[in-house]
């Protein structure tokens, strides 16, 4: 199963994207979990684009739609999601009816130097995700005081929102 990891931070050293990447590492056997990176590279969503779109876009849409499930990490800039992770959900939310995200299996973590872990950027990605048309699964994970580090509970609470994906994700068996 293959699972893609989405960092809502532009930042070098984010700490949304040392959470996904702690999350591959705590991913169970059969499940690769891969950074998907590029979404500074978009471009400010237009529909008059839509016939016509950049070939930006194009790789988003075929990565984000291969993916068995997606695990996005959002940070939260003045108490909500951040633009450019925004932007790539209306990308990823279009066509209608074929859109990458139609029915997609996704889960929301999210970190912050700050003692509330981007729990309102969490809630407000949830939503936004739902109304795309995704499937949201699991709890919100804040991870609060980032900066100081990843402790035991963290890593738990990133097996758990795996499982979570992975179980949520996996084809029903309709035989058994």
């Amino acid at each position: 199963m293959k699972i893609l990891a989405v960092s809502g931070s532009l930042r070098a050293d984010s700490y949304n994207t040392q959470l996904l990447r702690a999350a591959a590492a705590a991913a169970p056997g059969g499940v690769e979990v891969e950074l998907w990176e590029g979404i500074g590279d978009l471009p400010i969503y237009d529909q008059d684009v839509e016939g016509d779109v950049p070939e930006r876009v194009r790789r988003l849409r075929q990565d984000w739609a291969a993916a068995d499930a997606i695990l996005f990490a959002t940070p939260e800039y003045n108490g909500s999601v951040p633009g450019g992770l925004k932007n790539a959900v209306d990308w990823a939310s279009r066509p209608k009816g074929e859109a990458a995200l139609m029915n997609k299996t996704v889960a929301v973590v999210g970190a912050s130097m700050g003692q509330f872990g981007a729990m309102w950027a969490q809630q407000d990605l949830r939503r936004i995700l739902g109304i795309a048309g995704a499937r949201v699964v699991g709890e919100g994970l804040p991870v609060s005081r980032a900066h100081e580090g990843f402790d035991e509970a963290v890593h738990d609470g990133l097996r758990r929102a795996l499982a979570t994906l992975v179980e949520a994700a996996s084809p029903v068996d309709v035989a058994a």
